[in-house]
């Protein structure tokens, strides 16, 4: 690994903290699927993917799509501490005084690829990226991330056969399976598992991982650059709202601010992971 575990650790525990206090200040935002997915963003952008902040438009970079385009808590926070924006930039958050809306948004935030929020669109429109980075003989790879319960969209599934179709060995997509969403268990509102399954029968390359493990993360990301000859695909087992211990596996959680007491409460666990993560 080129970054020491305790540092990524260090990024995904002040990026919860961050996304927490966003959410709170401004009475509405995503915690839960958010908190699940902040190790993967922390891994893609800070080990894996080849990035710049200061060249955000380089036509040779890697391009990333949020695809659970509401779990801007957990991109935005990531972002700001790669140094697309300071982090104050944070406070601003679903404000109109600031450029951070609540759902992704490409044209008034450095480093966002595409604006994603309507469920299933983000995963088609890497595809078209991964497809266009093939017609341009370019090297640059294509990464986004879907929820669990957004792969019960039929487009995802369209989208699907098509990287599969075309051979897009330069697009590799993670679902976080945290098992919820807005009205409860994915189980139970439209399954959609074996996961690992229908992805190889669709012709993908699957692989799986706790989606909490930065080491694993990172060797998944790296063998999925040694794959080929069609889209990879890793299933990354998380819990919904991680760090939390009020929020966690709790699917009231998915999208709603926490009240005073608390944020405190939450505050508090996750500023003592943060401590504990700094060594302090």
């Amino acid at each position: 690994m080129k970054t020491e575990i305790r540092t990524l650790e260090t990024v995904a525990a002040k990026g919860r903290l961050l996304g927490l206090d966003m959410v709170y200040h401004c009475a509405s935002g995503h915690l839960g699927g958010s908190f699940s997915a902040m190790d993967i963003l922390t891994i893609l952008y800070f080990e894996v993917m080849n990035v710049d902040p200061k060249n955000p438009a380089d036509p040779d970079r890697d391009r990333f799509v949020l695809s659970k385009g509401h779990c801007t808590p957990a991109l935005y926070p990531i972002l700001a501490q790669k140094g697309y924006f300071p982090e104050e930039d944070l406070a601003l958050f679903r404000s109109v005084e600031g450029h951070l809306s609540g759902h992704a948004e490409m044209n008034h935030v450095k480093g966002v690829d595409m604006s994603t929020g309507s469920l299933g669109q983000g995963i088609s429109a890497a595809v078209g990226m991964a497809l266009a980075g093939k017609m341009d003989k370019k090297a640059y790879r294509v990464y986004t991330v879907l929820g669990d319960g957004e792969v019960e969209e039929g487009q995802v599934w369209e989208a699907f056969l098509s990287a599969a179709k075309y051979r897009l060995d330069n697009l590799c997509a993670v679902i976080d399976v945290n098992g919820l969403q807005i009205d409860g268990k994915t189980a139970d509102v439209m399954p959609t598992e074996p996961l690992d399954q229908k992805l190889k029968a669709f012709g993908w390359h699957v692989l799986s991982v706790d989606g909490h493990d930065l080491a694993g993360l990172t060797a998944a990301f790296a063998q999925a650059k040694t794959l080929t000859g069609a889209p990879t695909m890793i299933l990354a087992k998380t819990i919904k709202g991680k760090g939390v211990s009020f929020m966690e596996n709790q699917a009231g959680w998915h999208g709603k601010a926490p009240n005073a007491e608390q944020y405190q409460q939450a505050r508090q666990e996750l500023a003592a992971a943060l401590a504990e993560k700094e060594g302090k």
